[in-house]
């Protein structure tokens, strides 16, 4: 009957051994899952924190490449302009002497009778007894080398051969900027004759022309 109860206590003190260990996983197994759980949910702090670079880091020196292609643009627009002046020089010293080729062209053809037409206006009172007979046009910049110039024109109204002294002046608005004398001569009654006056004066300028004086003898 002993031997029976100490088996018993024996069998029986090995069960709670067992269900002790079972206890003690479980509460194991129950940890790591809370663990586990905790750590899935909790919110990263690093996706809410902004990145701020250190300033101290950038050197502010462009690449060597970038910096390259940025001095090459810099020369290439220094060339560009450097000869867009060259040609912009070589364009006016051309016009220059065109103009001035345009000037003696025209001064030879009116210094004949030009001191005679000076003398016979310095005669004339007023405006003189034919400026019916005269006609201003005005000629294209592009024809005279940039000059304001004007086309004169006479047409004999009278039954006998004539000269004719005229006097244009070229005006800036009201102002009178320049003035010249230029002399037709010998003219048929009826017949038609040009001459033309220019001014050197105020290239930049839309001069405009008109007869101040005009007088037939």
């Amino acid at each position: 009957m002993q031997r029976f109860l100490h088996a018993r206590e024996r069998a029986s003190g090995g069960s709670n051994r067992r269900a002790g260990l079972v206890a003690i996983a479980l509460a194991g197994s129950v940890l790591v899952a809370a663990g586990c759980a905790s750590s899935s949910t909790a919110p990263s702090t690093a996706s809410s924190s902004p990145f701020s670079p250190d300033a101290n880091s950038f050197s502010g020196e462009l690449p060597s490449s970038v910096a390259s292609a940025k001095s090459s643009l810099l020369e290439s627009a220094s060339a560009a302009a450097s000869a867009a002046s060259a040609a912009a020089s070589q364009a006016e010293a051309s016009r220059s002497a065109a103009a001035a080729s345009f000037e003696a062209s025209v001064s030879a053809q009116l210094a004949a009778g030009r001191a005679e037409a000076q003398s016979v206006l310095a005669k004339t009172e007023g405006t003189g007894n034919a400026l019916s007979d005269i006609t201003l046009t005005g000629l294209p910049k592009a024809q005279t080398a940039g000059l304001n110039a004007a086309l004169v024109t006479v047409v004999n109204s009278t039954s006998s051969t004539a000269s004719y002294a005229i006097k244009v002046e070229f005006l800036d608005g009201d102002q009178v900027v320049d003035t010249t004398v230029l002399g037709i001569t010998d003219v048929a009654p009826g017949a038609k004759a040009t001459a033309t006056a220019f001014s050197s004066l105020d290239r930049d300028k839309a001069l405009v022309p008109r007869v101040a004086q005009a007088q037939r003898y």
